[in-house]
């Protein structure tokens, strides 16, 4: 992700609308992965909804063992970085080869990108999407009969913010040419203004660049970083082109704060579910700012905040990731799985209950539930499990809460929804929580700012189930984004509700909570932290 962010311009509103394969007409079959009423679906014609996370494979050649760790976390895809030598060392036949034999070893959908094109038009280093073109078509050799596995994305974030107009034409003459060459392979093409068209062009673009393609076989992407910062840009954007039947998936996306502002992670992931969307998160390690690491120094031991949130947290990939049927897998389900039986509540806290209810039953098998709060006709996502209980957190105290359930199975299929149950939140009375330690340390720091995480070990005898931890900052720091928690800060003081991944811990267990903060000209640790009222201690 690289470029300088500037105000948003208006983009139009469009009514969303949700979408779904259609059956494909006689004699419309393909070989390979292939697009249909705005689909991506396998060549036997099952919806194919990517889940995986970029590789930075030009740059950490001898990282061999990233796909292999990547797919153990979940992942049915992986988005891999080529170089075609125009501004990086070029890939060569014989590494493309091995790095596709690597996806398919490890049962994952390969996206290969050429990454010098970024920021063309503004970065006088970027190279064109021609000379993208004919990278391509020297692998050519290479990538034949791979349409099962492969899709090419021609070139990454191709255009800067200098006349993003200029996109569209090179982009439909690289995919002409691709076409001229043979290859019928699933082309996805990233869109201008560093990949997160602020300026709407790819939008309002996209329907003469998608009929340009005599295949139809293609699939736009946007990056979603610090422009996409809230939700209804987020879903407008995207239901855009759900509504226009254009394929459309989120090639790349942060959560983590930066300079330029605070990514909504949570209704990207959200909405790439609801709409059967799919995602592949920044990145998987070796990025020079680490905050986008989702694994510390390639090590997947060792998720960061931000790759736990991708892999286990909410609309993550290990919930919602479903591998490719052309690995074995078995041919779509479409029968929904029975609603759930009415919830029943337990270890209601001040901010947190847990839940539990009788389970749904499913002609191939539910692999999961999700809990939602009832508000009138309004549903708000409140937890996920892939059991019949999970505790909810981050509520608010001596308040009444309406809760219902959904079952849902492999192939995305959703329940009807459970009968409801109203609970209420205990008083905050300030009773003392678990023994516990706490520690803290800073990640990262820049003038003016920083990146903190805090461990939070329980150390008493019994599970921690929903939390409140309170601190303040002794000079002047502030929180701008937080990930495993919710802070609220008022003046100094902090106090962070833990998120619905993080709100158990286990006896001797621990949670971590990462955040970006403002800092003064002093950066020193607080001294004292509470647990659910009881202080803990450091270190």
């Amino acid at each position: 992700m690289l470029a300088a962010l500037v105000t948003l311009f208006g983009l139009l509103l469009l009514s969303p609308s949700p979408a779904h394969a259609a059956p494909e007409p006689p004699g419309a079959a393909a070989t390979g992965l292939h697009v249909a009423n705005g689909r991506l679906l396998e060549g036997n014609g099952n919806d194919f909804v990517m889940r995986g996370v970029n590789h930075a494979h030009t740059w950490y050649p001898g990282e061999t063992r990233s796909l292999a760790d990547i797919k153990a976390l979940g992942a049915n895809s992986v988005r891999v970085v080529l170089s075609d030598g125009y501004r990086w060392t070029r890939n060569s036949a014989q590494d493309v080869a091995a790095v596709v034999a690597d996806c398919k070893a490890n049962r994952l959908i390969c996206v290969l990108e050429v990454h010098d094109t970024t920021g063309y038009g503004e970065d006088a280093a970027a190279g064109t999407l021609d000379h993208a073109a004919d990278y391509w078509i020297s692998l050519k050799d290479v990538l034949a009969g791979e349409e099962d596995y492969v899709i090419i994305n021609i070139g990454n974030e191709p255009w800067g913010n200098t006349d993003p107009a200029g996109w569209t034409d090179p982009t439909i003459a690289a995919i002409q040419k691709l076409r001229g060459a043979g290859f019928q392979h699933t082309i996805m093409v990233d869109a201008p203004n560093w990949g997160q068209d602020w300026q709407g062009v790819m939008r309002a673009d996209a329907r003469t660049v998608y009929d340009a393609d005599p295949t139809g076989n293609l699939v736009f992407s946007i990056h979603m970083y610090s422009v996409f910062d809230t939700a209804a840009e987020i879903t407008d954007y995207l239901n855009a082109f759900v509504t226009a039947r254009l394929p459309i998936v989120i090639g790349e996306f942060g959560g983590p704060a930066d300079q330029w502002g605070d990514p909504d992670e949570d209704t990207m992931m959200a909405t790439a579910e609801q709409l059967d969307l799919g995602y592949l998160a920044w990145s998987w390690s070796g990025n020079t700012d680490p905050v986008l690491d989702l694994a510390i120094d390639f090590d997947p031991t060792r998720l960061s905040s931000w790759g736990q949130r991708v892999f286990h947290g909410a609309n993550g990939i290990a919930q919602t990731s479903h591998e490719a049927t052309v690995f074995g897998g078995a041919a779509p389900d479409t029968r929904a799985p029975t609603a759930p039986g009415t919830p029943t509540a337990s270890g209601v806290s001040p901010t947190s209950v847990t839940l539990t209810w009788p389970a749904a039953t499913d002609n191939v098998g539910v692999t999961g539930y999700d809990v939602v709060r009832v508000n009138g006709t309004t549903e708000t996502a409140a937890a996920s499990s892939t059991t019949t209980s999970v505790t909810v957190s981050s509520l608010t105290a001596d308040t009444t809460y309406t809760f219902a359930v959904y079952a849902k199975d492999a192939a995305g299929n959703r329940s009807p929804r459970s009968a409801v149950l109203t609970v209420t939140t205990e008083k905050d009375t300030g009773t003392p929580g678990a023994g516990c330690s706490v520690g803290y340390r800073i990640a990262n720091e820049w003038p003016g700012g920083f990146q903190g995480e805090i461990t939070l070990r329980n150390t008493g005898t019994a599970p921690v189930s929903g939390w409140t931890l309170g601190f303040a900052f002794p000079a002047g720091q502030t929180i701008s984004n937080m990930w495993g928690g919710t802070p609220t800060q008022n003046g100094s003081s902090v106090k962070v509700a833990a998120a619905s991944y993080t709100a158990t811990i286990p006896v001797n267990g621990s949670v971590t909570v990462g955040f970006t903060g403002t800092r003064l000209t002093t950066n020193p640790a607080p001294t004292t932290f509470t647990l659910n009222g009881t202080t803990c201690t450091t270190g």
